[in-house]
């Protein structure tokens, strides 16, 4: 049976504030219901994602700014931080970790800069949100092998789509420097590069 994470619960203060900054973030307003009792539910969607974010009163016995570690993944990191230094928030600077696994909790292991090698799964930034409450960016550009159903290629907007023409476009330059001869059948090939780089499939050469 599928289980599919479908909301992740964050704990704020003021509700009102959180909203205001989440949607001025560009996240979509999914809902915002109250009852008599004082129960009140929003949920917001970050851009492209599958799953959401709820917050409210009486949703949650967290204490406000404790969730950690909220991970959101993109195609481009710096980009991505340009995004959200324009819509107003305060992202750390592009960092990899020294022991290029994974980020190491807080700040410890943190190296300036993206991956050296620009390595899938290997950059990141932070921020926060007014409560405290800490997100994390990650860059993969490529998947790992069995991360995604190989059967459903789907792209969370035109500049993710975009990110990924160009890299299969990248790809393809050097397919017809080995080759030495200009490939009539190009959209055949950024498709099957395409699809193959986002479930982790061998990459076609």
């Amino acid at each position: 049976m599928d289980m599919k994470l479908e909301v992740v619960v964050v704990p704020v203060t003021d509700v009102d504030r959180a909203k205001t900054y989440y949607t001025g973030l560009g996240w979509r307003l999914d809902a915002d219901f109250s009852t008599d009792e004082g129960l009140r539910v929003v949920q917001v969607t970050p851009p492209g994602s599958p799953a959401s974010v709820i917050f409210g009163h009486l949703v949650t016995a967290q204490a406000p700014g404790t969730a950690q570690g909220l991970h959101l993944i993109v195609s481009d990191i710096e980009a991505a931080r340009d995004e959200l230094k324009r819509a107003g928030a305060d992202p750390s600077d592009v960092f990899h970790d020294a022991g290029g696994v994974f980020h190491h909790g807080g700040t410890d292991g943190r190296v300036p800069g993206p991956d050296p090698k620009r390595s899938s799964y290997g950059s990141f930034l932070s921020f926060s949100d007014p409560d405290g409450n800490g997100w994390i960016l990650q860059e993969i550009t490529n998947r790992l092998p069995g991360r995604l159903d190989p059967s459903v290629t789907t792209y969370s907007g035109g500049a993710d789509l975009a990110a990924a023409l160009r890299r299969a476009a990248a790809a393809h330059g050097e397919h017809e420097a080995r080759t030495g001869q200009e490939d009539a059948n190009w959209p055949d090939w950024y498709a099957d590069y395409m699809v193959k780089e986002q479930s982790g499939a061998e990459l076609p050469r």
